[in-house]
């Protein structure tokens, strides 16, 4: 399965900052629900960083400038990943760096979704269910009398 078969969940969780902007909009974003991770994007749109609850957090447990850009509190570079790629192999990567949202982007590198973790698992669990269920109507001879 391909990570566009989610296009409609990547795209409804996807909260996109201007470089520029201020913790104060950033954290507005990340306040909306099922919203994780903030997309951080220059002028031209692609992504240069991404904002998390954890990162803003951080920020406001040890300030060192009140009003800080978003640019200075971004992770950087940027772990993501292309409509086109297989939903398993994300969902490894994810798990294997303990990632809980990870960005999805175009081939410009602007931001058209935002892949969940638990929206992953649950495909991916759908998806097997359908196969046991096929392999279950194969040997008992389902449809092929």
């Amino acid at each position: 399965m391909l990570i566009d078969k989610l296009q409609a969940l990547t795209s409804s969780r996807l909260a996109v900052v201007d470089v520029n902007a201020t913790v104060q909009a950033a954290a507005l974003s990340l306040s909306r629900p099922g919203i994780g991770l903030v997309a951080v994007c220059n002028g031209n749109g692609a992504a240069e960083g991404v904002l998390s609850k954890s990162d803003l957090v951080r920020h406001l447990a040890n300030p060192t400038d009140p009003t800080p850009p978003v640019s200075v509190l971004m992770s950087s570079p940027i772990v993501s990943c292309g409509p086109q790629d297989d939903l398993h192999s994300v969902w490894q990567t994810m798990a294997g760096l303990n990632l809980q949202n990870i960005l999805v982007v175009d081939n410009g590198a602007r931001p058209v979704g935002m892949l969940d973790i638990r929206d992953a698992m649950k495909a991916l669990f759908e998806q097997e269910e359908v196969q046991e269920q096929m392999l279950s109507n194969y040997v008992a001879g389902v449809g092929y009398r």
